[in-house]
């Protein structure tokens, strides 16, 4: 059980608030996860929104590679429900099941791809230590390019920032959902 209830209705929201609810509803569906427990802060829900909206939608990260960067930053934070909603959109997205299993069970990533290996590394070396590793840096560098190297960092970060929240609020994936072990 999540520490609050989360908001997912729209009648729980202030008047005034309500605007900022239906952006989320609108690009989501619904308003769940950690949108839920964001708008009980509805300014900060809603800059958030806007900055997710770039990083999933309009940024240069594809979604190949996004989403095997965002499971990988759920996996360094062990958060269930970030996984759980993103190694479906993972699987969607091409990645291969390989670069998931050495993601989720934290196995050596010297048997992926090149770039699935240079991305998993990435996030591990920034969530570990704080830095990258210059063979590290400029193999994103040289495939990809400084803006896209900046804007996955960028994603790597919100997703540690979402992961952080629904941890801290004890958000639990759905019961059918893929499971984390942590």
């Amino acid at each position: 059980m999540p520490r609050v209830t989360p908001v997912t209705t729209k009648e729980q929201v202030a008047p005034e608030h309500r605007p900022i609810f239906d952006a989320v509803a609108e690009g989501r569906g619904s308003v769940r996860g950690p949108f839920s427990i964001m708008m009980f802060s509805p300014t900060f829900c809603e800059r958030v929104l806007n900055l997710s909206n770039f990083l999933r939608f309009e940024c240069s990260v594809k979604a190949k590679e996004g989403e095997l960067a965002i499971i990988a930053t759920a996996r360094e934070k062990d958060c269930p429900y970030v996984w759980a909603a993103h190694v479906v959109l993972a699987r969607k997205a091409g990645t291969r099941e390989e670069a998931i299993a050495a993601v989720r069970d934290r196995k050596d990533v010297g048997g992926l791809a090149p770039d699935e290996r240079a991305i998993v590394s990435y996030v591990r070396q920034l969530l570990r230590t704080n830095r990258i590793d210059q063979a590290v840096f400029d193999a994103l560098k040289e495939r990809y390019g400084v803006p896209w190297v900046v804007e996955l960092t960028g994603l790597i970060g919100h997703y540690g920032s979402v992961s952080g929240l629904l941890n801290a609020f004890e958000m639990a994936p759905p019961p059918d959902a893929e499971p984390l072990p942590v």
